[in-house]
This record gives C-alpha cells, sequence and structure tokens, in this order.
C-alpha cells in the first residue's frame, strides 16, 4: 500500500488517460469537420479539455519520474526527446482546446471551413506528437533502464 502512495510511481498510471482522451477527439474531430453537430462537438471540447488536463498531470508526474531514472540511462537523449516532444504535444491539444471554444462559444469566426481545418491540422498534429512520444516512452520502458529491461552495465546489450 505504502507504494501506491509514492508519487514516482504515477507516472505509468497517468499517461493512458490523455492517449485515451485526445485520440478519441481527434476522431471526433475529424468527423465533425464532415458532419457537424452541435452537440458532439460540446462533447468533444469536454474530452479535449479532459484529455489536456489528464495530460498536464502526466507531464508533472513525468518529471518527478525523470528525476528517479534519468541517472539509469544507457541514452538520455531518448528521454529529453520524450519530455520535449510531450511538451509540444500538449501545446497542440491546448491549441484545440482554445480554438474549439472559440468556435462553440462566440460568432466571430466567419470562415468556418478554414478554421475547422486549422482544428484538425492541429488535432492531428497533437496525434502524431502522441503517438511518438508513446513510442519514445515505450522504448524508454523496454530497452532503456526506466522499467521492464534492465540492460548491462556498459550497455552493451542493447
Amino acid at each position: 500500500m505504502q507504494i501506491f502512495f509514492d508519487i514516482q510511481t504515477w507516472h505509468p498510471l497517468t499517461v493512458h488517460f490523455p492517449i485515451a482522451f485526445l485520440s478519441l477527439s481527434t476522431l471526433l474531430s475529424f468527423y465533425l469537420v464532415f458532419k457537424y453537430k452541435k452537440t458532439l462537438a460540446q462533447f468533444n471540447l469536454s474530452i479535449l479539455f479532459l484529455g489536456v488536463i489528464c495530460a498536464i498531470v502526466s507531464l508533472y508526474t513525468g518529471d518527478i519520474e525523470d528525476g528517479k531514472v534519468s541517472r539509469t540511462l544507457c541514452d538520455p537523449t531518448i528521454l529529453k526527446d520524450h519530455e520535449n516532444y510531450a511538451y509540444y504535444t500538449v501545446y497542440a491539444f491546448l491549441g484545440c482546446t482554445v480554438l474549439w471554444s472559440i468556435k462553440l462559444f462566440t460568432s466571430v469566426i466567419k470562415i468556418k471551413k478554414a478554421f475547422m481545418v486549422l482544428i484538425l491540422i492541429l488535432n492531428f498534429a497533437g496525434l502524431a506528437g502522441l503517438i511518438y512520444v508513446g513510442h519514445l516512452g515505450a522504448s524508454l520502458v523496454y530497452e532503456q533502464a526506466a522499467g521492464i529491461n534492465i540492460p548491462s552495465e556498459d550497455c552493451l546489450n542493447l
């Protein structure tokens, strides 16, 4: 029970919620470009908002975990790339959240299709970042010394 309250173990627990929420939001955004329904767009905004909040929590827990594993990795540049692209991904989805909020709650936007395309581009950029960050995270866990596989001292077995 003691290990549950150790915040360093929370990063693997928190990363999967934003993956699910933000991936679903990207799919819904793609659908909404072709068949726009305001209620579905509001639901999408709420999923996007939850995904961004969960991603920020994951960034926080990842920063804590960074201090624990950074000295044991064979290639610390993977960890730095993982962290940097996680921030870029959150920025992209945060931009999507702002644009969806503007679209849904103001009547300022005159070029609605172009605005939707901009939202979609940001969503797909965020999804690409999410996939890449997940790949780097899996590399840290399964190839580096951040989880499952513990390489030898000289890292020759990679």
